[in-house]
C-alpha cells in the first residue's frame, strides 16, 4: 500500500461514517513517516483504522470496504476496521502521532502512530510477523533503538518486559548501509 491508496481508504471511510478523523494502527501507520514504504514494508494491502470520535463505526468501515468486499474486489486494498483495544501503546502515543491530511475544508485526517509506538506495538503483539516488520524498519534505518526503549519506558512493567525482550532478540540486525536513515524512502 502506498500513500494515495492509504488516502483513497480514508475517503471511503469518511464517506461511510460520517466521520472525519481516524487512527492508523498496525504496520500502514507507517505512511504517515514514509509516504512510499520498501520492500517488504509495502506488501500489506490491508489498514487497520477506526474514527476517533465514534470507534463503534469501525464495523461500519469493514462491512463496507473491508476484506472481500466489492471495494477490496476493484481496488486491490481494503480498510480493516479495528478498535481502540486493537493495540497495546505507550501512554503518550497520542501526543506523537503524525498527521496526514490534504487541505481542503472537510477532507478526512489521519492520526497515524510513530514509528517508535508502532513499533513497540508490534513487539508487545510478537507475533513473528510483528518481529520481522519491526526489525525491516530498524534495518532500514526507520526508527531507531533508542526511539523504541523510550517509548518502552511508558509502558508498564509487565508489557515493556516482554516487549523488551522481543526487541532484544531482534536488535542485533545491523542496518542497511544504503539506508540514510529513511532519506531514499520518503521524508519524515
Amino acid at each position: 500500500m502506498n500513500r494515495n491508496q492509504m488516502e483513497h481508504v480514508l475517503r471511503a471511510a469518511a464517506a461511510i461514517t460520517r466521520e472525519r478523523d481516524f487512527i492508523i494502527l498496525g504496520s500502514q501507520a507507517l505512511l504517515g513517516a514514509f509516504p512510499q514504504l520498501p520492500p517488504p514494508l509495502n506488501q500489506s494491502m490491508e489498514i487497520d483504522l477506526y474514527p476517533e470520535n465514534n470507534p463503534a463505526a469501525a464495523d461500519l468501515i469493514d462491512g463496507s470496504i473491508g476484506e472481500l468486499s466489492m471495494f477490496h474486489e476493484a481496488f486491490g486494498y481494503y480498510a480493516h476496521g479495528v478498535g481502540p483495544e486493537t493495540a497495546m501503546l505507550p501512554y503518550n502515543w497520542r501526543a506523537r502521532v503524525l498527521e496526514v491530511a490534504n487541505p481542503g475544508a472537510g477532507t478526512p485526517r489521519a492520526f497515524c502512530l510513530a514509528p517508535a509506538d508502532l513499533a513497540v506495538s508490534k513487539l508487545i503483539a510478537g507475533r513473528e510477523k510483528d518481529l520481522g516488520f519491526v526489525a525491516a524498519m530498524l534495518r532500514l534505518g526507520m526508527v531507531d533503538r533508542s526511539e523504541i526503549m523510550s517509548a518502552l519506558d511508558e509502558l508498564d512493567a509487565r508489557h515493556r518486559g516482554a516487549a523488551q525482550a522481543s526487541l532484544n532478540a531482534i536488535a542485533d540486525i545491523p542496518p542497511d548501509p544504503g539506508s540514510n536513515r529513511g532519506q531514499d524512502i520518503g521524508a519524515r
